[in-house]
């Protein structure tokens, strides 16, 4: 049942594999060249082809072109079998240097951040987290193990196996497949596990148009709905301000982000919004700016700002400490997590009225928050 249970899971993550965005992305001799795209034109089969393989012309496919990477797109899949197989997928950031991009899956349950690596003839999985709901580059992440997806030479045939054991391999090559958005000829891979068989399909220059799990009499699938180009990923988040009441309340507030968006920088944009209230203070001013934001590996939020935070904050000590309260609870909110570590220019917190030791932190605190 374990087993079972874990397959499934892997099934419901297959669809971060088929990246988005509106540029499309090119590798040629291991280097990735980002140019605007349109719509992925639907490849349709030949009238006499029947879903049969072919081996003409094989030496000529390569991997980027069942894997293509688009940005600011979103790849909409839609499930059978279970609540989880359907899911929206987007591109967080692609890393053209390295030939690697971020995906982001959410399937209505979670969200799994992937780091994939396409180079060599083989499209890699480098680094997977599962439940990531805040937005940050890791690129530069690895997992151990790590997974294949795809490998050259793509001809039916070629086999590799998997870190935990199990067969994957080209079970076919122009195989036709329908989808709500038209006809393909796709590469089929199959991957073999001890109860369970998955079978991918790919399509040049569109990617993953569905995904099949089958075990006994189980069977979940994910297929290729719709393609948005032009389609930033949005995210809702708490924004936790202080009145002058000297209470804490919580605002939502929506931020947009397009592919290599910097996430710090979309977060000064949205803490320097005015409120919806007259009453609530600011978090910020306007000549602050955040240096470098980022959660570490022991799961603190790290956050550095430039001196106006201090200097034009202008604030009795009651109110810096609601001030200083309202961001670690919306950084380490955003970030789930329970601690923020604020510097001002690499050192640690230090005003008139308030003094942090170095590597001291500031704690998530919601008792002062009125619904």
């Amino acid at each position: 049942m374990k087993k079972l249970t874990f397959s499934i899971i892997l099934l419901l993550l297959l669809l971060s594999f088929g990246g988005c965005n509106k540029n499309k992305v090119n590798v040629e001799n291991d280097q990735i060249t980002v140019s605007p795209s349109p719509q992925p034109a639907v490849t349709l089969p030949d009238e006499d082809s029947s879903g049969t393989d072919s081996e003409e012309n094989t030496d000529l496919r390569k991997v980027q072109d069942y894997y293509p990477i688009q940005a600011d797109a979103e790849y909409v899949y839609e499930g059978k079998g279970n609540e989880y197989a359907s899911g929206h997928v987007y591109t967080d950031f692609v890393d053209a240097a390295n030939d690697k991009v971020q995906t982001r899956t959410n399937n209505g349950g979670s969200e799994t951040v992937k780091v994939i690596q396409i180079k060599d003839g083989k499209v890699s999985v480098l680094f997977t987290e599962n439940e990531c709901y805040y937005r940050d580059n890791l690129m530069d992440k690895t997992s151990p193990g790590g997974e294949v997806l795809l490998m050259e030479p793509l001809v039916k045939g070629t086999q590799w196996t998997l870190s935990d054991g199990r067969k994957r391999y080209i079970s076919g090559v122009d195989v036709v497949m329908n989808t709500p958005i038209g006809k393909f000829q796709t590469l089929e891979v199959t991957t073999e596990g001890d109860n369970d068989t998955t079978i991918d399909y790919y399509a040049p220059q569109v990617g993953l148009v569905k995904s099949v799990f089958g075990s006994g009499d189980l069977e979940v699938s994910s297929t290729l709905s719709k393609i948005s180009t032009n389609t930033p990923l949005t995210q809702t988040i708490d924004v936790f301000y202080p009145d002058e009441d000297e209470k804490i309340y919580t605002e939502p507030l929506t931020l947009s982000f397009r592919t290599n968006d910097v996430t710090r920088q979309i977060l000064v944009a949205a803490l320097l919004q005015e409120a919806i209230k007259e009453s609530y203070l600011p978090l910020i001013s306007e000549n602050t700016e955040i240096n470098s934001l980022y959660l570490g590996d022991d799961k603190i939020v790290y956050v550095d700002f430039s001196s106006d935070l201090i200097k034009d904050m202008n604030l009795g000590s009651g109110y810096e400490t609601l001030v200083l309260q309202c961001i670690t609870n919306t950084l380490g909110n955003y970030y789930g997590t329970g601690k923020v570590y604020i510097t001002v220019g690499g050192k640690p917190y230090e005003s008139g009225h308030i003094l942090m030791k170095k590597g001291e932190t500031f704690k998530v605190d919601l008792d002062l928050v009125t619904e």
